[in-house]
């Protein structure tokens, strides 16, 4: 057997190596594209391959497409979906803005495989790319249609679960640490008491918040763009296609799309895309926040804070013995910063929306795609080796927060401010407790300082000691 077949195409021919399931079109966009080893991801492939077989079933109900040819498209459709076929998606991210490349690579994958069940062999175009498996298409519709099916269904079969999974853990450290009284530190200074439990309440509620925002962009990605195809009028687009296509797409993934209601805006522009990735810089800045505070929160063992105890997972020196550091939270700090990175790759990539086709769409969806599944499987791992095996370190959050001179805020009303801030100062540099202090200096019984230092009341609104 030969190691190139010969394939011809607008272009004149071209040597395809003869165990490739792509063709002609594929070949050209790998030899011009040698730029990285960034492929497309597959939930993309996936969506990709779930987009050309609910336009194979929309042809054939509108009779465009004869019975035989439609079932054979669908069968190839199906291997790409499976991930099958993902070795024969060759080409670079980084390639022509329209992703045209990979939606002919995707054509020329469906045409041989569905070319070869019918008796033909490869490139024999029985099932031909263009004139069967993109009818009705266009890359310009094509693309942004599996941009939005793949990052939609990446965030409502990964994401929002692993959201919802990590508030549920959060609430419950919430739950178990709420009798643990502790220093408040604003500034990253002493300052009144907080629960500890209250400090996860917190978090919580930020994951929560991030939920709902994330929920709420979803639904921006289910309008789709099909139907638009070269410039978003709809030119070689029969009427009744585009509703039968995603009434497909929405049948093949259990999730809701529509029509886009402007074709012009839906193919120019991909300020749906721009704003998913603001509500998910948005939850990676919560994460940076709360993972960062429980490093510090588990900082020590003798010179940091140490109020909680995290779970040891791995030596942490390959010097020091014995030494073991927050690697969960670090990874999801990456993670974090990551993700804001690719907020500027998708912000950058959506100004170029020139005149009718945004021309960054490939990269876009990379950047999109990774965001959603380190942030999945980020936050799966952070919560089952971190955060569940948190334990609070109740006799040094009782230590730091017998020192902490803030307390003396609860004086303000009996003693005065300025006598507050006196025993407070004094607290400070002599590392007595207040309590100690205001006995020294007389001026309150054991009966008036119980009853104002009352550590729990001081986390909770109102005057303490009323």
């Amino acid at each position: 057997m030969s190691e190139f077949r010969i394939e011809r195409d607008s272009m004149g021919d071209v040597q395809v190596p003869a165990s490739a399931w792509y063709g002609s079109q594929t070949e050209r966009a790998k030899h011009n594209f040698p730029i990285s080893s960034l492929r497309f991801p597959r939930r993309f492939i996936e969506a990709l391959g779930i987009v050309k077989k609910s336009c194979a079933i929309a042809n054939e109900k509108i009779g465009l497409l004869d019975a035989e040819k439609s079932a054979v498209i669908q069968a190839a459709c199906d291997k790409v979906i499976a991930g099958k076929m993902d070795a024969e998606f060759v080409l670079d991210i980084f390639q022509t803005g329209s992703g045209t490349s990979t939606n002919m690579n995707a054509n020329e994958v469906i045409s041989n495989l569905g070319t070869v069940a019918m008796g033909g062999e490869r490139g024999g175009k029985l099932i031909h790319p263009n004139d069967h498996v993109n009818m009705s298409q266009s890359s310009n519709d094509v693309i942004p249609t599996a941009m939005h099916v793949a990052a939609r269904v990446a965030i409502e079969r990964e994401l929002l679960p692993a959201l919802t999974a990590f508030e549920e853990s959060l609430k419950a450290k919430a739950k178990a640490f709420d009798h643990v009284v502790k220093s408040g530190r604003t500034h990253l200074m002493d300052a009144t008491p907080v629960r500890l439990g209250q400090e996860f309440s917190g978090y919580a509620a930020q994951i929560a918040k991030a939920r709902t925002r994330i929920e709420h962009a979803s639904e921006e990605l289910s309008e789709l763009a099909l139907g638009g195809t070269a410039t978003g009028t709809g030119i070689n687009c029969p009427p009744a296609f585009p509703v039968n296509a995603i009434s497909a797409i929405s049948e093949q993934t259990g999730i809701a799309f529509h029509e886009a209601e402007n074709h012009m805006e839906a193919q120019a522009s991909k300020d749906a895309y721009v704003s998913v990735a603001g509500a998910l810089n948005t939850l990676a800045v919560s994460v940076m926040k709360i993972v960062n505070d429980i490093r510090w929160l588990g900082s020590g063992p003798t010179s940091g804070l140490s109020e909680v105890l995290l779970p040891d997972l791995q030596p942490g020196s390959s010097i020091m013995p014995g030494k073991v550091n927050p690697v969960m939270s670090e990874a999801m700090m990456m993670v974090s910063a990551r993700v804001q990175g690719n907020l500027t790759t998708i912000t950058v990539g959506g100004q170029m929306g020139n005149f009718e086709l945004n021309v960054m769409m490939p990269v876009m969806a990379h950047a999109m795609l990774e965001s959603v599944s380190i942030l999945s499987n980020g936050l799966n791992a952070f919560r089952t080796k971190c955060l569940d095996g948190i334990v609070a370190n109740e006799a040094r959050c009782k230590e730091l927060l017998e020192l902490n001179p803030s307390i003396a805020t609860a004086l303000n009303r009996t003693i005065g401010y300025d006598m507050a801030a006196k025993v407070a100062k004094q607290s400070a540099k002599e590392h007595k407790s207040v309590r100690v202090v205001v006995k020294e200096l007389g001026l309150l019984t054991d009966e008036e300082l119980d009853a104002v230092l009352d550590v729990r009341s001081m986390t909770e609104a109102g005057i303490p000691g009323s």
